[in-house]
């Protein structure tokens, strides 16, 4: 007797989401943790979603962390939501943590963004609270040996970049180093894209500084190392997205090793992001290859950009619809020292894709 055709299908799907399934960003989960957990005692840790027996041990070992690691898995949530506003896929799948759709699950050029974007964060906001002091194991980042530069000295207190850069990675790594996880070619790919997302955050690291002075003259900077703030680490890493490379698993010398698809005669290089399957065009729903369509989504009649109308709503028309829009206006400054504004309303005109 032979099997239905739609029998098949499901259990191919079923099979690719069990060959590619995306441990490594199951963590996002934590995004949800209810604030009603303390997470001030070790068995805490057996109650959060999505982490692998790797990461709950470091959640054991490392408790003070877990905070600042959730609070990494909600930027990461915003962040893209942010930095995808204007494309057909908005990254809207991600709030589906920990049981993505496939265009997390499988290779893509999203998952890239999403895998880099993720490892990112999770540095930064360690990094950062080393700063402000919620982490009793780290403090400071250490003084630059090189000189400030004329009028300028190093003072304040600088993002601990190297101590969220090794936790971080522990934890945000820790799901591509278990063994029976998805495929060798999976797991070289998100481990490469987390390392070009931790590279970025490094790229980010720029000096701050802030004047002294009689009567603000700025004689004197004070300045330190800090990071840049998350979105614009994302902006970065979606830059590298739209020109991510499509690669493939091939034998190099003894090993297999990740190559560029069209190139193959040069390695990947260490900034780029990698992916192993192409994406869908995000025009229609389709849960199969984690599409959401654009149907709905809002567009702009005037752009020319991704978020045009024309190529947001992928050729298919718009419908306009009139908005009501109350904001501050009139405002007048009074010494000293206080502002005071009226409340206006106006009527927008607004596109929707049909």
């Amino acid at each position: 007797m032979r099997a239905r055709p739609q029998v098949c299908q499901a259990l191919l799907f079923a099979l690719a989401l069990q060959t590619n399934v995306c441990y490594g960003i199951k963590w996002l989960a934590l995004s949800k943790t209810p604030a009603a957990l303390a997470l001030n005692q070790t068995q805490h840790c057996k109650q959060l979603e999505g982490l692998v027996s790797a990461q709950v041990q470091l959640c054991r070992s490392n408790l003070e962390l877990m905070h600042t690691i959730v609070h990494a898995a909600r930027e990461v949530m915003k962040a893209c939501r942010r930095a995808f506003a204007d494309m057909r896929w908005n990254c809207s799948s991600i709030e589906l943590a920990p049981n993505y759709l496939l265009d997390l699950e499988r290779g893509t050029r999203e998952s890239a963004f999403v895998y880099a974007l993720s490892a990112a964060a999770i540095s930064h906001a360690i990094a950062r609270a080393c700063t402000s002091g919620d982490l009793p194991g780290c403090s400071c980042g250490p003084v630059p040996g090189e000189p400030p530069g004329p009028g300028n000295r190093w003072g304040g207190c600088a993002d601990n970049l190297s101590y969220g850069l090794l936790m971080g990675a522990k934890f945000s790594d820790a799901p591509m180093k278990v063994k029976k996880t998805g495929s060798q070619a999976n797991k070289l790919m998100r481990l490469h894209n987390s390392e070009v997302g931790r590279q970025a955050l490094r790229a980010s690291l720029e000096m701050k500084c802030k004047c002294h002075g009689v009567s603000g003259s700025c004689s004197i900077r004070t300045c330190w190392k800090g990071l840049q703030e998350l979105r614009d680490v994302a902006a970065d890493l979606k830059t590298r997205y739209l020109s991510a490379t499509k690669v493939v698993h091939r034998p190099m010398g003894t090993r297999k090793h990740l190559v560029p698809k069209d190139l193959d005669i040069r390695p990947v290089k260490d900034s780029e992001l990698v992916y192993l399957q192409s994406s869908p065009d995000f025009c229609m729903k389709n849960e199969k290859v984690g599409s959401h369509g654009t149907q709905d989504r809002q567009c702009n009649k005037t752009s020319h950009g991704s978020d045009s109308c024309d190529l947001m709503c992928c050729g298919r028309g718009y419908n306009p619809y009139t908005d009501r829009v109350v904001e501050r206006c009139h405002c007048k400054y009074h010494w000293c020292c206080y502002v005071t504004c009226r409340r206006c309303e106006r009527t927008v005109e607004r596109y929707v894709c049909k």
